[in-house]
């Protein structure tokens, strides 16, 4: 298996949306590339995110790259729907500089890059986020979400 975190606005949806992809194994809610390893104190500079593991037999970043387009504007700098804020930014992280690469490749490759505002970064932390953000939206499927709840379970 392998990993890379996706930040696509609020994890909710995210993670909700990723889970039921072909070829992931596991999803988790959490923070990435903030300052510290606590969920508690000041905001430190985090994107929320949902740490996903994959199987590279079944589906590679390229594709995990096509599914999470489908779910975020990629035009919108620190804001997915009416979620607002440097920690709605949206993002690819790994720390294996091969799915940067691709991450990268995917972006540049597209007609639109130049209004593509996704951040592709070395992972450099990662806190898992509180018990009651893990599958808020299967627990708690009337909570808000940005993404369209027909889109949330397209593969499922």
């Amino acid at each position: 298996m392998e990993t890379v975190y996706f930040a696509g606005g609020c994890l909710w949806g995210v993670q909700e949306f990723i889970k039921t992809l072909p070829g992931v194994t596991s999803t988790e809610a959490g923070r990435a590339n903030g300052t510290s390893y606590t969920l508690d104190g000041d905001y430190d500079g985090y994107a929320e995110c949902v740490k996903t593991a994959f199987d590279p037999e079944i589906v590679n970043v390229n594709e995990l790259m096509e599914y999470f387009f489908e779910i975020i504007d990629p035009y919108s700098l620190n804001q997915q729907g009416e979620d607002v804020g440097v920690k709605y930014r949206t993002g690819v992280y790994s720390e294996n500089p091969a799915h940067l690469d691709e991450a990268k490749a995917f972006i540049r490759e597209r007609e639109d890059a130049d209004r593509i505002v996704v951040e592709v970064l070395p992972l450099t932390n990662y806190v898992r986020s509180a018990e009651e953000h893990q599958d808020r939206l299967t627990k708690c499927p009337d909570d808000y979400c940005h993404i369209p709840k027909e889109l949330l379970r397209k593969y499922k």
